[in-house]
């Protein structure tokens, strides 16, 4: 074999028993757990291994012979590791959301977009619809997502019926008056809503996503928002 040809060849053969270990791992935890795992990957820290199942994230090593589950924190920079990875992987592709089905408000340019999922009894998104009725020159497409109790969904219909929707959503979210009307129009997009966020495992309100696809649970200061938007507007 050429000498130059060598290297190439080991990387290689190291890349494929990488893999060979993260599929015996994968295998290995779903035994365990006796749940599917949707990827594992291995770490640089003290060989452990990520495995991904139910929108968690757990650690183990090559032989299983422990879970871990909880924030892996990097000693130098003191960064949340498995935060950082929960956000890449529970990320979505922004042009795959069917916006058509989201309550929408421009402000200014409207060149800043992203998008929320939010219950109408969500005290979180209260304070988070407070917040951004401070930001300009944003789209904010907000979906309908009543999980909390019958009233959500109640409340989420008639502000889908109502005739401007956003000025129902902030009338009820920012000043607390009622949205009026019995909610009796088609409200196929409020029940398409409830489907889409199940199927992309949100939990929680609120849930925010910006143009590059991240995922962000719960209600985060306007100050990090912004930070957000102005990473996402200049890419």
């Amino acid at each position: 074999m050429h000498a130059k040809l060598v290297p190439l060849a080991l990387a290689a053969s190291l890349s494929l028993a990488a893999l060979a270990d993260e599929a015996s791992v994968k295998k290995a935890v779903e035994t365990r757990l006796g749940r599917p795992v949707s990827s594992v990957t291995k770490t640089p820290y003290l060989g452990l291994y990520e495995a991904y199942v139910d929108g968690q994230i757990v650690y183990t090593d090559e032989k299983v012979s422990a879970l871990l589950l909880g924030p892996l924190i990097d000693g130098k920079t003191m960064k949340n590791v498995t935060e950082e990875r929960i956000q890449k992987l529970t990320a979505i592709k922004f042009s795959d959301l069917p916006l058509s089905l989201a309550v929408k408000q421009v402000r200014g340019d409207g060149k800043r977009v992203f998008a929320t999922f939010e219950d109408p009894n969500c005290g979180y998104c209260k304070k988070l619809a407070r917040d951004l009725s401070k930001l300009d020159n944003v789209t904010i497409y907000t979906f309908l997502y009543p999980i909390l109790s019958p009233d959500s969904l109640e409340k989420s219909n008639q502000i889908w019926c109502a005739t401007d929707k956003a000025k129902a959503w902030n009338d009820w979210m920012v000043d607390g008056k009622a949205p009026g009307g019995k909610g009796d129009c088609d409200t196929t997009a409020v029940k398409k809503s409830i489907e889409m966020g199940r199927k992309l495992a949100i939990n929680g309100t609120p849930t925010m996503f910006f143009a590059d696809g991240e995922r962000i649970p719960g209600a985060i200061p306007l100050t990090k928002i912004e930070e957000k938007l102005t990473q996402t507007s200049a890419r």
